[in-house]
């Protein structure tokens, strides 16, 4: 124990996290996790577009928009759950809290092997029933479902790469996540190619070729954490829970899996009222959705930075660099939005002749690029106040103002205000509607509150001089 405190009190001296200049350092912390995005996007990508070439417009309908809905709702859980397990990490990373740490990791890997075979059953169990809650078309019935069981098979590697990858992200290991994510995403577009194209396997092979690269991740991130000779090295023999590690990962992780699951249902009930449309504008929103989701991922990659500057320093007593990592991530993240955004509306139409050719269901995905993307500004506020609340522990605060700012009002759009006029536009109204309300609540609550000196007196932890 002696050397790993050596160790890790020497790894600290020269850590970028909670020392030196917080925009450099956050930027060589958030370029890996930028790139990953990337390689996130194209690994979920490469089944929508060699399943829409190869299989046809069904075929997309059943891989993206009702599996992709239902899949989130309950993977979304466990990820937000294990989400604690990042930010007590950081934070105890920050603190040199060697015997912490380790329990941490423990207890976070068997959180992922128990997870992974909770959602196996239920994935398997009610996917034929949420499907056809979600008003699925009986055309597309046959193949989403097809897709999704085989999905919900390689639920285990998915939790171990994703949980794995956030405890090294933790430490301010971003790189080699990045590295795991690419050598995934290759081997998911050559199965794709190989099963789709060339052994016409359909959908089931799409499913397929992703849970044998989501073990392809899985393999790296094991090998990685127990191979190192760090203080955070996994040792098979000790997966365990540590309950009062576990507790405090539920404390912190609950409120962000309850928060997913809200943002799930109402997804859920905007992919039900998008299934209504028809089958092209269930493409069309298939075809959106892989395009929006560099927004989801890119963003989501600032608030990973955000929370893991705030809660290294946060440990670290290192309040002034807490204020100063929120302000600095507030900025990159407006920057790169704005940028996206005008990407995507100049090359969107040329980018969905990736996925189909129908110029139906290109002329819908379209509408939805022009309503939606001026928007995406609208959200930044609400992804970086809330990475820095968790990173200080403070999740329940988030939570409340996500499920009601975001999902509650969102609810009542698409229950009350939508069948008033139940079109695609109505629908859609929904998200820049929500995200504005919510983002004006997190400025207020972080400029009024006193939010940090809070989070400093529950944590027993006094300012640094």
């Amino acid at each position: 124990m002696r050397l790993k405190r050596r160790g890790l009190a020497s790894a600290l001296e020269t850590n970028s996290i909670t020392q030196g200049v917080i925009w450099k350092n956050m930027l060589l912390f958030f370029f890996p996790i930028l790139l990953g995005t990337f390689f996130q996007q194209m690994y979920n990508t490469a089944d929508a577009i060699i399943v829409g070439k190869f299989v046809g417009t069904r075929g997309l309908a059943a891989v993206g928009g009702t599996s992709g809905t239902m899949i989130n709702l309950i993977v979304g859980f466990f990820v937000g759950l294990s989400s604690g397990a990042t930010v007590i990490l950081s934070q105890y990373y920050g603190g040199a809290r060697a015997q912490e740490i380790g329990q941490t990791v423990h207890t976070a890997i068997a959180m992922a092997i128990g997870g992974g075979l909770i959602i196996m059953l239920l994935g398997y169990t009610l996917s034929a029933r949420l499907l056809s809650l979600m008003g699925t078309p009986p055309e597309v019935m046959p193949e989403a479902l097809t897709y999704i069981r085989i999905y919900f098979a390689g639920m285990i590697p998915s939790l171990i790469y994703n949980i794995g990858s956030g405890l090294l992200r933790a430490v301010g290991d971003s790189r080699r996540p990045l590295l795991f994510l690419i050598a995934a995403c290759l081997t998911n577009i050559v199965l794709d190619v190989l099963f789709v194209a060339g052994f016409e396997m359909g959908v089931a092979g799409a499913a397929l070729a992703t849970i044998l690269s989501q073990l392809v991740s899985a393999v790296l991130v094991i090998y990685t954490l127990t191979g190192t000779h760090t203080v955070y090295r996994l040792e098979i023999r000790k997966i365990r829970f540590h309950l009062p590690i576990l507790k405090e990962i539920v404390k912190i992780g609950l409120p962000g899996g309850l928060q997913s699951v809200m943002y799930s249902v109402s997804n859920v009930i905007i992919q039900a009222g998008i299934n209504g449309l028809g089958t092209s504008v269930m493409a069309a929103y298939t075809a959106y959705g892989k395009l929006d989701g560099f927004f989801w991922m890119m963003i989501n990659a600032f608030g990973v930075s955000v929370t893991t500057f705030v809660g290294q320093n946060f440990g670290a007593r290192s309040y002034d660099r807490v204020q100063k990592s929120i302000h600095t991530g507030l900025i990159m993240a407006s920057v790169a939005t704005l940028a996206l955004s005008t990407a995507l509306l100049t090359f969107g139409h040329t980018l969905y002749h990736l996925f189909t050719d129908d110029p139906v269901v290109i002329d819908y995905g379209m509408q939805m690029l022009w309503q939606l993307a001026p928007m995406f500004i609208t959200y930044v506020c609400i992804e970086i106040f809330s990475g820095a609340l968790r990173g200080v522990g403070d999740a329940l605060v988030a939570t409340i103002f996500t499920l009601g700012g975001v999902c509650v009002l969102r609810l009542i759009w698409l229950l009350i205000i939508v069948p008033m006029n139940n079109t695609l536009y109505m629908i859609l109204l929904s998200y820049p509607i929500t995200w504005t309300i919510t983002s004006l609540l997190f400025v207020f609550y972080y400029l009024k509150s006193g939010w940090l000196k809070r989070a400093i007196r529950r944590a027993g932890l006094e300012e640094a001089a």
